[in-house]
């Protein structure tokens, strides 16, 4: 029997292992290979390099073949009243032929070789555009990780404050029952202790909450019970230059690479609409074997075979301002995506100006926050003491604990923010941060 029991729980030990705590960079992995939206990116991608080998083709020679076969069988044969003497139909009719052709472009008025230009262009603008799909979902995992920790971090403060109270008003109710505390110290602390308690399914609720935001970031189902395994960096004073930033900024941000790209593919898409002021010349070559089998008409198995080569040319000489319109329109285009950059250049100089002050700031925030959990502590301590010994009043030892509990929360959120702002500021800057 106890065999029994001990293999069954090695079983489930092996079958349901304890969940495993997930790092940062294990929730990254996780979440760029599950995200939909990536493997959206990427068909798009693909797409557009498809894209190219279609103009590619385009440009070289084509090769096609036709063949077709009829037969004609009359169900009451006659006589055809034609000419001196009647013609008597002879079933069957049938014919059946093949055609083999090849056609080369010669010129085309730089039509296709500026469509694949304009082709590849787009696809290295796609493919800056996937990256930085990329850098955005890393972006959404890392808030959603940050957000589940201060969500986490805040739930077990509560715990830890509301276990602290329990102690308080245990020690109170000692303290009244040997006639050492007022009933009003009592009931001040059993109140604060039912509203710690509602105060607390809050925070359960919104760590919950928050680890549901992950999984979907994560691609794994909501209610999977996801940990996470928590280590800082050590907040260091950073000498970072606003003007080196912005350079980097300007020098590596996959919009402007990525737009930079889409005004080269109007600029060949240009060329493309011009083409139609020029004339098109193609080589061609066609092979021709046709046979016949028509007994009225004294044709009998009569094979023909054939072939020709040539040059063909197609000019439009008028086309009611077709060409002109589609050349103005793609014109048009040009400008739209030179005005879209310059635009762009603007709104990345204050992002990065502002990513650079958030960092400063958040930085400053966990100094402080430091400081002041410190100063809470101590405070605690000291009320604490007064508190044994009747020196000090339960209001004096819950605002004593609220600040302390204040204190540690605001600094696991400034220490949560302040990794967060390096991430956006690498972001800003150009950099990947996967």
């Amino acid at each position: 029997m106890k065999k029994t029991i001990i293999i069954s729980l090695l079983l489930s030990a092996i079958l349901y292992p304890q969940n495993k705590k997930l790092t940062l960079e294990e929730c990254l992995q996780t979440g760029l290979q599950n995200s939909r939206e990536l493997k959206i990116s990427e068909s798009v991608l693909r797409s557009s390099d498809k894209k190219v080998t279609e103009f590619t083709s385009q440009m070289l020679p084509k090769l096609s073949l036709s063949a077709g076969y009829t037969y004609m069988n009359l169900n009451n044969p006659s006589e055809l009243g034609i000419g001196p003497a009647p013609i008597k139909i002879i079933n069957p009719f049938y014919t059946y032929g093949m055609q083999l052709s090849i056609q080369q472009p010669i010129f085309t008025g730089f039509q296709l070789s500026s469509s694949r230009s304009a082709a590849k262009n787009t696809y290295e603008a796609i493919s800056f555009e996937h990256q930085k799909n990329i850098n955005n979902k890393a972006l959404e995992i890392y808030s959603a990780y940050w957000n589940l920790f201060k969500a986490k971090k805040q739930y077990k403060l509560m715990k830890e404050y509301l276990a602290s109270l329990n102690d308080n008003l245990k020690q109170t109710k000692d303290f009244l029952d040997n006639g050492l505390a007022t009933m009003n110290d009592y009931l001040k602390i059993k109140v604060q202790v039912s509203n710690t308690e509602v105060s607390l399914i809050d925070a359960k609720n919104n760590f919950e909450i928050a680890r549901a935001s992950l999984n979907k970031a994560l691609g794994i189902p909501l209610d999977e019970p996801t940990e996470i395994e928590t280590s800082f960096t050590a907040v260091q004073d950073e000498m970072l230059n606003y003007q080196d930033l912005l350079s980097s900024a300007m020098n590596n941000r996959e919009e402007l690479k990525s737009l930079d790209y889409k005004v080269k593919a109007g600029e060949d898409k240009v060329t493309a609409a011009n083409s139609g002021w020029w004339p098109k010349i193609y080589a061609s070559g066609n092979f021709f074997l046709y046979n016949a089998n028509a007994k009225t008409f004294s044709i009998e198995n009569e094979r023909l075979q054939l072939w020709f080569a040539g040059l063909s040319l197609s000019w439009d000489l008028w086309n009611w301002g077709y060409t002109s319109a589609k050349s103005s329109q793609a014109e048009e285009e040009v400008l739209q995506s030179k005005e879209s950059l310059e635009l762009l250049k603007d709104q990345i100089e204050l992002e990065v100006y502002n990513a650079f002050l958030k960092l400063h700031s958040e930085k400053q925030k966990t100094d402080v926050g430091k400081l002041s959990m410190e100063s809470a502590e101590e405070n605690l301590r000291l009320t604490k003491e007064k508190y044994d010994y009747n020196l000090a009043t339960s209001n004096d030892l819950i605002d004593a604990e609220v600040e302390l509990l204040d204190a540690k929360t605001k600094l696991a959120f400034a220490n949560a923010e302040y990794e967060l702002a390096k991430v956006k500021l690498e972001l800003a800057v150009g950099n990947k941060i996967y």
